[in-house]
C-alpha cells in the first residue's frame, strides 16, 4: 500500500507503510526521519520495504544525506534495510545499544556501528537524541529507547502498537485501549521484573509525543500514558 509521510513535530517525521498481516488484518510499519545537521532514521523497516521508505525519506531530503540509522533492538522490521541505507547512504553508521551491537550488529551491518551506552545523548546539531537501555520492555535482551529533547519526542519502538493501518499519523486519542486490545491475544511484552521501573524511568521524561513503530503517532502527557500502560500491565 501507498507510503506516506507526516510530520509529526518540529523537523521529525513520520513515515507509514500500511500492509496486509495474512490471518491478521490491516497493520502498519512507521520509520522516523530526525532532519538537522547530521539527520538520524528510527527503525529501517522490512528489507523488501526498502524502496518504499528510500522513496519516502527522498521527499524530504536527500538519502545520503543521512547520518545516523538507529535500531531498537535486532528484528526485522527494526533494522532488515539497515545495510540497503548504509549504502545508500555512504556517510552513515547504525546506532544502537552496547548489547545490540555485540550480539548482532558488529557482524551485521557492512560498518562498524556507533554502539551508545545507557543515558548517553547523540549530537544531530541543533538538538539531542537520548538513549535508555531497555532490556526485555517491551521485548528482546538488547532493547533500547530514544528521546529528542528538543522537542520531547519519544521514540518508543514497540511499546503502544496498535493495529490497522495508520491512517492518522498523530492522534491525540486513547492510544492505550487499542494498543492493549492488540497485545493481549500474542502477548509480545516480555514481563520482566523492571518492567514497571523502566516504564516509570522514561516517564520521568515528561515525553509530549510518542512515536509508535506501529500505528498513529500519538500527543499529550506521555508521563501519564506511560504510567498508565505500567499499570495495564501489571
Amino acid at each position: 500500500m501507498p507510503t506516506r509521510v507526516d510530520e509529526i513535530a518540529e523537523r521529525i517525521y513520520r513515515i507509514n507503510t500500511p500492509t496486509e498481516i495474512p490471518g491478521g488484518g490491516a497493520f502498519s510499519f512507521n520509520q522516523y526521519l530526525i532532519v538537522d545537521d547530521e539527520p538520524l532514521l528510527f527503525h529501517t523497516g522490512l528489507r523488501r520495504m526498502f524502496p518504499a521508505v528510500r522513496e519516502a525519506v527522498a521527499q524530504v531530503m536527500p538519502v545520503e544525506r543521512l547520518k545516523y540509522v538507529a535500531l531498537s533492538h535486532f528484528e526485522a522490521d527494526e533494522c532488515g534495510a539497515l545495510n540497503e541505507f548504509l549504502t545508500a547512504a555512504p556517510q552513515a553508521v547504525a546506532v544502537c545499544g552496547r548489547i545490540a551491537a555485540m550480539v548482532s550488529v558488529n557482524d551485521f551491518a557492512v560498518r562498524p556501528p556507533r554502539a551508545l551506552g545507557d543515558g548517553e545523548e547523540l549530537d544531530l546539531g541543533t538538538r539531542r537524541v537520548r538513549w535508555y537501555d531497555t532490556p526485555h520492555v517491551p521485548h528482546s535482551w538488547e532493547c533500547g529507547l530514544a528521546f529528542e529533547t528538543r522537542t520531547r519526542t519519544f521514540l518508543c519502538g514497540d511499546l503502544f502498537t496498535q493495529g490497522g493501518p495508520g491512517d492518522t499519523a498523530l492522534t491525540e486519542s486513547d492510544i492505550l485501549a487499542p494498543s492493549e486490545a492488540f497485545r493481549k491475544p500474542f502477548d509480545y511484552f516480555a514481563h520482566a521484573p523492571q518492567t514497571a521501573s523502566v516504564l516509570e524511568r522514561l516517564a520521568a521524561d515528561a515525553p509530549q509525543t510518542l512515536a509508535c513503530m506501529h500505528g498513529s503517532a500519538w500527543r499529550g502527557d506521555g508521563a501519564a500514558l506511560l504510567r498508565a500502560l505500567a499499570a495495564a500491565l501489571d
